[in-house]
Order: C-alpha cells, then sequence, then structure tokens
C-alpha cells in the first residue's frame, strides 16, 4: 500500500510560529493530525519578520519537532500569513458570453474572476487570494455555481487580499533559509474561518476573531461567503505586558501567570486565591491576588473588543452578525472569561471555535486554539482552495541531518 501524502500547515503568527503535519485519512475526506510544535519567536513582531535570522531558527525548530513528533519528514509546507500588512477589499467583475450556446464553462468562470481582480497596485503590493462570493448571470444574483447554465452576461462578486510584498519575500527567505519549500501562501483568516466558522454561521451572518499575540484578525461572514477581513494591531500581549508592568515582574513569568491564573470577566471570580510569583529580577519573591491581577487584564481585554467593535461599525457590516454570533480563537482566547468579555462589550453570543472532528482527526491537544490556523493549513491543503496572486517557490526541503550539519556551520561562522 502507498503512504499517504504528508501535509504540514506553518502558522507564521503574531510572535509564535506553530507547525502542524497531517495526512488524508484513506477513504475518508478528514485530515489526521500526526503530530505538532508551536515555538516562540522574537523575529516576528504582529505577522511581520523583524529578523530573518531568528524567525528561520523558530521555523526550523518548529517543524523539525513536528517532524519528530509525527514520526515523518515533510516534503513542503502550506504557509499562513497575518499581519496589518494585509488589506482586503471587495469588487466585481463582468463578462460577456458572445458565443452562440451560451453555456457557462469553467473557462467563463476563470475569465470573469480574472476581471475581477485586473485592478490597479502599488509597486510594492500584490494580490494574496481572489475569493468568488457569489455570480450573478443576466443580473439575476444568487448563482452559487454558473457552470452549466446559460446566459449572456456572467458577473462575481469577489472579496480581494492584498499584502505587502516586501513583508511576503521577507517570510518566504526566512522560511527557504530553514530548507523548506512553500507548497502555497494562505492568510490564515481564510483558512481558519473554512474550517471553524460552520455553513449555517456563514449563511445567517458572523463575526470570526483570531485574537493572536500582537494582532487580531476580524472576518464577516454573511450569504454564505467572507464579506468583511480587517488585521488591526492589538493582541494578547498587550494583556500580558499590562500584567508585567503592573507586578513588576517579565515577560515571561507575566505570560505563565496569564495563562494559569489570569481571569478577563468578574463573573468568573470565585474566591480570591492568593499567588506566588518572582519580581523582575527573578530572585524576589512576590505574591498577588486573583482581582488584582484581573484589575490588570480585564481594562485591556474591554479595550481590545471595544476596538473591534468600533471596526466593525465603521464597516458598514455589523448589522450583518448577529443571527450567527461570534467565533472566538486564537492563542488569547484561551484566558478564562475572554469569551465572556466579547459577549459583553460586543453584544453577540459568543463561543471558542474548535475543529469539527467531521473534519479533523488527532490527539485533543492539537484541537486548542493555539493551532486554530495550522489546522485550518491542513483543511485548506486537503480540500478547498481560493484563487491566489503571484505563484512563488522556494529551494526543496534539505533532509534533517543536512540542515543540523549546516545549522552548525553557520553558528561557528
Amino acid at each position: 500500500m502507498a503512504k499517504p501524502e504528508v501535509i504540514a500547515g506553518l502558522d507564521m503568527g503574531s510572535g509564535r510560529v506553530t507547525c502542524l503535519i497531517g495526512a488524508p485519512e484513506p477513504g475518508s475526506a478528514r485530515m489526521r493530525v500526526l503530530g505538532g510544535a508551536s515555538v516562540p519567536c522574537r523575529g516576528i513582531n504582529g505577522g511581520v519578520v523583524v529578523n530573518i535570522l531568528e524567525t528561520k531558527n523558530a521555523v526550523s525548530q518548529a517543524v523539525e519537532e513536528a517532524e519528530a513528533a509525527a514520526k515523518v519528514t515533510v516534503s513542503g509546507l502550506f504557509l499562513g500569513v497575518r499581519g496589518t500588512h494585509l488589506q482586503s477589499f471587495n469588487n466585481k467583475g463582468a463578462f460577456n458570453i458572445a458565443r452562440t450556446d451560451r453555456e457557462i464553462t469553467a473557462e467563463d468562470v476563470h475569465s470573469v474572476v480574472a476581471n475581477a481582480k485586473a485592478i490597479p497596485l502599488s509597486s510594492d503590493r500584490e494580490i494574496l487570494h481572489v475569493v468568488p462570493q457569489s455570480f450573478s448571470l443576466d443580473r439575476q444574483r444568487g448563482v452559487p455555481n454558473p457552470v452549466g447554465m446559460e446566459g449572456s452576461l456572467l458577473e462575481v462578486d469577489v472579496h480581494i487580499v492584498t499584502a505587502s510584498s516586501a513583508h511576503l519575500n521577507n517570510v518566504m527567505k526566512a522560511v527557504a533559509q530553514a530548507g523548506f519549500e512553500v507548497h502555497e501562501l494562505v492568510y490564515g483568516l481564510l483558512a481558519t474561518g473554512d474550517q471553524l466558522v460552520t455553513p449555517e454561521e456563514k449563511d445567517l451572518g458572523s463575526l470570526l476573531v483570531d485574537l493572536g499575540g500582537q494582532s487580531v484578525s476580524l472576518g464577516v461572514y454573511s450569504e454564505g461567503s467572507l464579506r468583511y477581513s480587517k488585521e488591526i494591531g492589538i493582541g494578547s500581549d498587550f494583556i500580558t505586558r499590562d500584567l508585567a508592568v503592573g507586578l513588576r515582574t517579565s515577560m515571561a513569568t507575566a505570560e505563565r501567570l496569564k495563562i494559569a491564573h489570569g481571569i478577563a470577566h468578574s463573573s468568573l471570580l470565585n474566591g480570591d486565591e492568593d499567588i506566588e510569583f518572582s519580581r523582575v529580577d527573578g530572585r524576589t519573591m512576590d505574591r498577588v491576588k486573583t482581582s488584582t491581577m484581573m484589575s490588570y487584564i480585564l481594562p485591556r481585554v474591554e479595550e481590545i473588543f471595544n476596538i473591534v467593535a468600533d471596526d466593525l461599525q465603521s464597516s458598514a457590516y455589523a448589522d450583518l452578525v448577529s443571527p450567527g454570533g461570534l467565533i472566538l480563537t486564537g492563542g488569547g482566547s484561551l484566558m478564562r472569561g475572554v469569551a465572556a468579555a466579547a459577549e459583553e462589550v460586543l453584544g453577540l453570543q459568543t463561543r471558542v471555535g474548535l475543529a469539527h472532528p467531521e473534519q479533523v482527526g488527532g490527539d485533543e491537544k492539537w484541537f486548542s486554539p493555539v493551532y486554530g490556523t495550522a489546522m485550518g493549513l491542513l483543511t485548506f491543503a486537503n480540500g478547498s482552495r481560493w484563487g491566489t496572486g503571484v505563484s512563488r517557490l522556494t529551494p526543496r526541503k534539505k533532509p534533517a541531518w543536512v540542515r543540523k550539519v549546516s545549522s552548525i556551520f553557520e553558528d561557528l561562522v
């Protein structure tokens, strides 16, 4: 029996690099997660590479740890990107059917989408995705798939995601220097939403919020498709910094306290635990009450979701999201009370998004929101596609032993 194809999803997050490796289950549309890893990366700030060497090292560590856990070697990566350099908007395209039979073909659909993406862009930007929202045939809207139908005028509404060419080039350089091939660049929000937002939520209208460390990704769905997306330069690392400053401790200690004992909503404050921690010098010990920690955490959490609410209102899509509510994901959604705070500020029924077992199988730990985008990249690779802009290729992946030897010689230089 032939070995199943192995797929790797690499999420270049706000301040972390996360990798999951999976394979399609025989006789099923599901993906099986074989292994994964998530490592912090100081070379990435808000999804943008600020230090190629540190990013390269983090990519190597994350993928090689995932390979070791999965007991396989990957042949390439589906690379998820995010950050405020990504910008999106909606556009329309039209294509006249001049043939006598007037039957719509796949080539006609390709042509109308190509017309929709024929827009002027500055030299430092490129199209990353063109997502068809809906088609119209002879002015009749709401046609999901026009292939095989007859008409004279084919129109399409699309959602276009553009990116900074320089930032994409830096990400690609870091991955290439780590010795990996990139199969495709993917906007992480699209992959995450394709997996976490149900068809019913997409149809009724819903809001997806990916709360990363240094950025927040927003997606508004309605009538079955993505209508609005936005990257906002604030995230859960801001909460950690507030806690570090308030307690006069290190960022690492503040992050540990936030994850283990942090509460983002007063309804979950059951008692007032006294927690021991070390000051910024690493030697002096101190104690803090849970309520005091919450006094540092809650204002920043409320600020983040107020920024989300303001952006949603200014987007003109706020009225679309109430029926389906809010789907929350990302590492920042793990802290207790974040969902309750989001529901209170935004006035939307809120749930934390988890991958559906019909799509993905594997150990429970891989279903954490930390792995949400990487998990989405696996199902993206196994299923649906969005039209991409410029094709990008990197050198084929070096074997693990070659990468290790190369790394030793680089350290000696």
